[in-house]
C-alpha cells in the first residue's frame, strides 16, 4: 500500500513539515532508512540518525527541534512510538490471512463445541470439558487439558501447553512453548528426602494478556495463580505458584517470581529480575534489570540492584564501588608511610 505524507498525516492526526506529496510504501528503522520508507524517532539516542537517514518520512514528536538540516519529510505527532505501533497493527490486520477450520489430524474430546470461526491446527489435543469461545486460534501441536476455558479471540501459538482446569481470557496471545498450569514447586522436607505437596489449584489469565515464548506459569497449591488484565510477559519468564501479577504490568525476559509473591498493577520490570517469595510489590513500581527484590516497595518507587534499593541510592553506591580500587591503593600507601 502506498501513501503520501499528507495522507498519512491525516490518518495519525499529524502535521507535515516538508514534501506533502512524497510517497511511502514500507517501514524501516531510522538508521537503515531508504527512499519510500517510513521511520520514527522516539529515543533521543537515535537523534543523530535523523540527519543522515535515507527514509522519505520520519515521525517525530511535536516539540522536536532539528539542530541540522533534515532531508526527510517530518510528520509531527504526540507520540511517535505509539503512532508507528498503531500503523504496524493496521498493516498486520490488513495483510494477515485469517485461519479458520479444523485441520487433520487433531484430537477433540467428545462434547467439546468448536465455534464456526475457530481455527484448530494439526496435531492439537483438546481435552474433555474444554470450552472454546468464538474466534479462538489454536495452532498445531497445542495441548489443552481437561476442563480448560479459552476466551474469545485468543491465540495459542504452536506448541503451547495448558494443563487441566486453567482459564484464559479473551484476546490473549500465548506464544510457542509457553506452559500454563504445571505443578508449583511444592515439597515438604521429610526424613530422607522430600514429600510432594499436591498442587490442587489452577492458573487464571484475564483478558488482553500476552505471554512470551517458553514462559512458564505454575498452578496454585490452592486457589489460583492469577495474571490480571493487560499484563505483558516477555519470553523465558517464570511465575511460581499462587503468585498474582497486577493489571497492565510488563516484565522483560528471564524474570523469576517466587511463590506467593504479589506484583502490583502497572509495574515495569526489567530483564533478569528476581523476586523472593511472599513479597508485595506496590502499584507502579519500576525495577531495573538484574535486580534482586527482597523487600516490599512503595507505590511508584524506582529500585535497582541486588539487593534492590532506591534508584538514587543505587547510583551513589555504584560510584563508590568504582572508587574502591583507588581507595584500596591509597590505604595501602598510607599503611606503608605509617610503618
Amino acid at each position: 500500500m502506498e501513501l503520501t505524507a499528507s495522507q498519512l498525516a491525516a490518518m495519525v492526526n499529524g502535521t507535515v513539515e516538508g514534501d506533502e506529496n512524497v510517497k511511502i510504501s514500507t517501514f524501516a528503522r531510522i538508521e537503515e532508512g531508504h527512499p519510500g520508507a517510513l521511520s520514527f524517532l522516539a529515543n533521543p539516542k537515535y537523534t543523530h540518525h535523523i540527519y543522515s537517514t535515507g527514509s522519505s518520512v520520519v515521525l517525530v514528536k511535536r516539540d522536536f527541534v532539528a539542530e541540522q538540516p533534515v532531508s526527510a519529510t517530518l510528520i509531527r505527532v504526540d507520540d511517535p512510538y505509539a503512532t508507528v505501533a498503531h500503523l504496524l497493527d493496521m498493516v498486520t490486520k490488513m495483510t494477515k490471512v485469517e485461519k479458520v477450520g479444523v485441520e487433520s489430524p487433531v484430537f477433540i474430546a467428545e462434547g467439546v463445541e468448536v465455534p464456526e470461526d475457530a481455527y484448530i491446527g494439526a496435531f492439537a489435543y483438546i481435552g474433555k470439558g474444554v470450552k472454546l469461545a468464538p474466534g479462538v486460534k489454536i495452532y498445531p501441536q497445542t495441548y489443552i487439558g481437561d476442563g480448560c476455558e479459552i476466551g474469545e479471540g485468543t491465540i495459542l501459538y504452536a506448541g503451547v501447553k495448558i494443563y487441566h482446569g486453567c482459564k484464559v481470557g479473551s484476546r490473549c496471545i500465548i506464544h510457542s512453548g509457553a506452559v500454563i498450569g504445571a505443578d508449583g514447586f511444592g515439597f515438604a522436607p521429610v526424613e530422607g528426602g522430600y514429600e510432594k505437596i499436591p498442587q490442587t489449584g489452577n492458573v487464571e489469565i484475564e483478558d488482553d494478556v500476552e505471554i512470551g515464548a517458553n514462559t512458564t506459569i505454575d498452578r496454585a497449591m490452592m486457589g489460583a495463580t492469577r495474571i490480571c488484565k493487560g499484563v505483558k510477559l516477555d519470553n523465558l519468564i517464570q511465575i511460581a505458584h499462587n503468585c498474582s501479577v497486577g493489571a497492565h504490568t510488563v516484565m522483560a525476559a528471564q524474570v523469576g517470581v517466587a511463590g506467593s509473591a504479589k506484583i502490583g498493577a502497572q509495574c515495569m520490570v526489567g530483564g533478569q529480575v528476581g523476586f523472593v517469595g511472599h513479597i508485595a510489590i506496590a502499584d507502579g513500581t519500576q525495577i531495573g534489570a538484574q535486580s534482586g527484590v527482597s523487600k516490599p516497595t512503595k507505590p511508584g518507587e524506582r529500585v535497582m540492584g541486588a539487593p534492590a534499593v532506591e534508584m538514587g541510592e543505587y547510583a551513589r553506591n555504584l560510584v563508590y564501588v568504582k572508587k574502591l580500587g583507588s581507595l584500596y591503593d591509597r590505604v595501602k600507601e598510607l599503611e606503608k608511610k605509617i610503618k
